[in-house]
């Protein structure tokens, strides 16, 4: 693949590549402001005590510091991705700290193992009242006419059908509560087109205007809401930056914050929009991109 000019490698870094992975060491230089550190000890008594909460794709990255923030805050953690040992490891890490935490292995392509999975939640804990809907994938970069339809194929059914099945089978429980929040996971790159990443951004596009949809249908009883990251601390940053030859420095020029984000972050903004702080904020696409955009 070619080296990218500079107005590409600007771009790259608004794509919002955010999702399942380890993280990486270290991260651009930029603000002095200390992003939050992974929390250590977890309380019953937190924001969200006796809250129960489903997460998709909650193995690593993104998905595994918003499970273990809920959970520090006093959250019922029911979460779910492909891959069982990750799976295993976040929810023992969660109950060695105190906090309750259940794996449930599920593809969130299936619809199926969607709806075993969202209804073993409620098996479990009795109710559910927040969910996020993080699973996602990415592939290399390529021109619309060299994108392999299989890849394609993959990026819609994970990334927006996923969070449509997840939507799904989540609604009519929440409806049953009679209150409840939804947090979708978009991106940058589904609020801004970039060349080269046909399905990652037609898919990340899909999930805004879904979440825009479910919060018309349904928001005198629930709120749902869409986070946008910017670059992220993660192995799927990692893998843009083998894939693209840039490094984390050059995707993050353009960042007023001169620096990538942490997982820790986005955590927070999810947390954020599940609470009572954020009662009357539904339909929302939330940027977590450092000023990014502009």
């Amino acid at each position: 693949m070619k080296n990218l000019n500079r107005r590409r490698i600007l771009s790259i870094g608004g794509l919002g590549f955010a999702g399942a992975a380890v993280t990486l060491a270290g991260q651009a230089q930029g603000n002095n402001q200390n992003p939050p550190q992974p929390m250590q000890k977890m309380s019953q008594n937190g924001r969200f005590a006796d809250k129960v909460v489903l997460i998709t794709g909650a193995t690593s990255g993104i998905g595994e510091a918003t499970a273990k923030l809920f959970a520090k805050e006093g959250a019922k953690v029911f979460f779910c991705g492909r891959r069982e040992a990750l799976g295993k490891q976040v929810e023992n890490s969660i109950r060695s700290k105190g906090g309750d935490a259940t794996y449930m292995r599920a593809d969130v392509r299936k619809e199926t193992e969607v709806k075993a999975f969202v209804d073993a939640c409620v098996t479990r804990y009795g109710r559910l009242d927040i969910a996020f809907n993080n699973a996602g994938v990415d592939y290399p970069p390529n021109p619309i006419a060299d994108t392999a339809i299989a890849e394609f194929d993959d990026l819609m059914n994970t990334n927006a059908r996923g969070v449509f099945l997840g939507m799904k089978y989540e609604i009519p429980h929440l409806l049953k509560v009679g209150s409840g929040t939804i947090i979708n996971m978009a991106s940058i790159g589904g609020q801004r087109a970039f060349a080269n990443i046909v399905g990652y951004g037609a898919s990340k596009a899909a999930v805004i205007h879904m979440t825009k949809m479910a919060a018309q249908e349904y928001g005198k009883t629930i709120r749902v809401n869409a986070v946008l990251p910017g670059a992220i601390d993660t192995a799927m940053l990692e893998r843009v930056e083998r894939d693209w030859k840039v490094t984390k420095e050059q995707l993050v020029s353009a960042y007023p914050s001169k620096r990538v984000g942490k997982p820790e972050e986005v955590a927070a903004a999810v947390l954020w929009l599940a609470s009572a702080e954020a009662s009357y904020v539904s339909g929302v696409a939330f940027n977590i991109d450092g000023g990014g955009l502009g």
